[in-house]
């Protein structure tokens, strides 16, 4: 594992997989977590991450197939049970600085139970 893939204490979400912050959880097993985002956009605001420190969608690589299926794997199973998924919704990553990006650690916002507008910002 490279050494920026480390849970570094520095890291809100690190910090939070490690249980040294709380969270709502919704969903976690050995490779992800997802949790309610404190600051909800939606009705549905859940946010999805990777439990091994993965800065943004920007430091992916090939080998992070297994790892992509299940964080969108459990995407789709956390829509479902939430009862959106038959009308929608969507999933954004942030990527940096001028992506919006306010934690750097790789999420994905699971966002739904209300019509979106597009393009977004």
């Amino acid at each position: 594992m490279p050494a920026d893939r480390d849970a570094r204490s520095d890291c809100l979400f690190c910090q939070i997989v490690r249980g040294e912050l709380p969270a709502t959880k919704v969903a976690e097993d050995e490779l992800v977590l997802a949790f309610h985002d404190i600051a909800p956009r939606s009705p549905t605001h859940v946010l999805v991450i990777p439990k091994v420190h993965i800065a943004s969608a920007a430091e992916l690589a090939n080998d992070d197939g297994p790892l992509l299926g299940r964080l969108f794997g459990t995407i789709a199973r956390i829509a479902r049970e939430a009862g959106i998924a038959d009308d929608g919704y969507r999933i954004v990553s942030n990527v940096g600085r001028w992506g919006g990006q306010t934690v750097d650690h790789l999420h994905f916002h699971l966002m739904g139970g209300r019509a979106f507008d597009w393009p977004p910002g």
